[in-house]
């Protein structure tokens, strides 16, 4: 049954549903261990890797040889600012174990819009991660098998189907697909790191042979613009810091220790392949090659162009294409929150049976879908817009932690507080410069989408508000005053669900009206049938009158509407409910036999009264 009006009541129970405390239930069992939310939480990050080192050498080409000799004091500052990163959202998942992140900090400390942005952000990072990681690993493939590149596309939403299906099953069952990949991915770079460490620089890799260079001619200054440019796009390597944070909810218990395992797992991981991997690019000399990514120039250089060669290309076709998993375990979680909150429809805080945001991971999905159908399956155009969300979540976090330590003036908070505002100066310089340099190259579409989803956020807040308030939610109501209603109950025949109809609609109202449409035009057909109703009628004698509606254009939901209206005025009833019974099949496909009828009447009932629709279904 549904009426005109959505169970306000249930839906406003679900803005209010509390977190399930960390008792050992039984659906702990789908919940994340500290190492499967490193392979299901830190993929984004992992495989930033295989982009990131790039991205600093690209720019830094740009001055030459020269240039690419700040490669390793570049990394090292984004690795400085990832240990920064990494101890504030440590804090964060200690001091907002339900989660959230930087929409968690700023709700409790820099107010709502700033929460509301800080959100948007990180709604529009999760989706662009997905977007880039997908179109990035396909990519990946088609260079090693160029004859697919004309189905880029299909290939694209093919894994992006792969990846949804597996998070429909469950955060958890996600880390053990995931588990694998993250593992070979992680220890080849390890590998090539330490190999390398101990190889002698070869003059040219077998990779790279046959490409011309990238490289710039030689410069004798680099300019401090330059480095901030490296510097912002090498930081493209930390998206994904964030998401241990905003998927507390999804851990075992103790829920906030694991996180904070995790978080500082990935941190130590990420920042030694970083800094390893720039230590290699200073050592082998490497340059931009056209065609041949950084990262497959140093595994041929370290490992050779053998097997281990090809085991880390493989490794990072595979996690560039699953990093969109990092997305659908965090983005599910803070639309969760922003549900909570009465910023989205509540339907984004249910859970199902396996502990899974349905909702979210849907709409995160179909986003997704539309972006890469969009962009052609072309990693070349998401990538200007990547990263640009996530350095203002950054931002507003730390800001947000700072006012946290001010406020709680804890032991060593001078310390703490003065780490996070260092971090936030880095990474609101890393905003300005991205959104800068990157403007003319799509970048503007972000800074006009984060605006506007806050506008919807705060659209969609004081819808509810609206509702609560016409709903007197917080007020004790009245006293309980009876009140007279009339059920209608639409009839075409005389059937055994008549009877259950009229059998529930006296049960339900102090009158009942059998209502029938009765079409006036000079068809024999039509006058045949409303006087065998009528006769059958008198011979089944219900006691429950029967009024024939005339209408002259053989439709059935606007007379209906318009006579329900008739007589709530002529009535006065309180109330008027409409019974309307109809057949539901047993199996799927046999509901494309059924005539409609009942949806035509709701509809109209619903669009052009005020009375409340029930639609009464006997299961076949």
């Amino acid at each position: 049954m549904s009426g005109t009006t959505d169970p306000l009541p249930a839906a406003v129970q679900e803005t209010a549903e509390p977190v399930p405390p960390d008792t050992g239930a039984p659906n702990e069992r789908h919940r994340l261990t500290a190492l499967g939310g490193l392979a299901a939480l830190s993929l984004d990050a992992m495989a930033s890797v295989a982009y990131g080192p790039e991205s600093i050498v690209l720019v830094l080409a740009a001055a030459g040889g020269y240039g690419l000799g700040f490669t390793l004091p570049v990394t090292v500052a984004i690795a400085v600012l990832l240990a920064v990163l990494v101890a504030s959202y440590r804090q964060v998942i200690a001091a907002f174990p339900d989660g959230g992140g930087s929409y968690a900090v700023a709700k409790a400390h820099l107010g709502r819009r700033a929460a509301l942005t800080a959100a948007a952000s990180l709604v529009i990072d999760y989706i662009l991660n997905v977007a880039v990681s997908v179109t990035a690993g396909v990519a990946a493939l088609t260079s090693a098998y160029p004859g697919l590149y004309a189905d880029r596309v299909w290939l694209c939403l093919g894994v992006l189907i792969l990846v949804t299906a597996v998070n429909l099953r469950g955060i958890a069952e996600s880390a053990r697909w995931f588990m694998a990949p993250t593992a070979i991915f992680v220890l080849s770079i390890l590998a090539i790191i330490v190999i390398g460490l101990f190889r002698d620089a070869p003059a040219s890799t077998a990779a790279a042979a046959g490409h011309s260079s990238a490289l710039a001619g030689n410069a004798t200054t680099v300019g401090a613009l330059l480095l901030l440019r490296a510097f912002a796009a090498g930081c493209s390597a930390l998206t994904g810091v964030e998401a241990v944070a905003n998927a507390v909810p999804e851990f075992r218990t103790p829920r906030a220790k694991r996180a904070q395992r995790t978080e500082v797992g990935l941190g130590a991981l990420l920042g030694v392949m970083l800094i390893g991997l720039a230590v290699l690019i200073g050592r082998f000399h490497l340059q931009p090659v056209e065609g041949v990514t950084v990262l497959a120039q140093l595994a041929d250089a370290s490992l050779g162009h053998g097997l281990g060669f090809y085991v880390v290309q493989f490794a990072t076709v595979v996690l560039l294409a699953l990093a969109a998993n990092t997305s659908f375990g965090g983005l599910p979680v803070l639309m969760h929150l922003l549900a909570r909150d009465n910023h989205l429809p509540h339907v984004f805080a249910l859970r199902a049976d396996r502990q899974v945001h349905r909702h979210g991971v849907l709409f995160l999905s179909a986003v997704s879908a539309g972006l890469l159908v969009a962009s052609g399956g072309d990693v070349n155009s998401l990538v200007p817009l990547f990263s640009i969300g996530v350095f203002v979540g950054f931002t507003i976090c730390q800001i947000g932690m700072v006012r946290h330590w001010k406020r709680s003036r804890c032991g060593g908070w001078r310390g703490k507080a003065a780490l996070n505002g260092f971090g936030a100066l880095l990474t609101g310089t890393a905003t300005l410069v991205v959104a800068g340099t990157k403007f003319t190259e799509g970048a503007w579409t972000i800074v006009l989408a984060l605006p506007l989803l806050v506008l919807l956020f705060e659209l969609i807040h004081r819808s509810y508000a609206r509702i609560g308030d016409r709903l007197r939610l917080g007020h004790i109501p009245g006293p309980l005053t009876p009140q007279r209603s009339l059920v209608v109950v639409p009839v075409t025949s005389i059937t055994r669900l008549t009877r259950d109809a009229l059998s529930t609609a006296l049960s339900l109202g102090d009158e009942v009206f059998a209502v029938t449409v009765v079409h006036t035009a000079p068809d024999a057909e039509d006058r045949q049938a409303a006087e065998a109703l009528r006769r059958d009628w008198e011979l089944w004698q219900p006691g429950v009158p029967l009024l024939e509606v005339p209408d002259a254009h053989r439709r059935l939901g606007t007379p209906l509407a318009a006579f329900v209206n008739h007589l709530a005025a002529e009535n006065a009833y309180d109330r008027v409910t409409v019974l309307i019974p109809e057949v539901e099949p047993a199996r799927l496909w046999q509901r494309a036999l059924q005539n409609q009828r009942g949806a035509v009447i709701d509809r109209a009932l619903r669009r052009h009264t005020d009375a409340v629709v029930c639609r009464l279904r006997m299961r076949m």
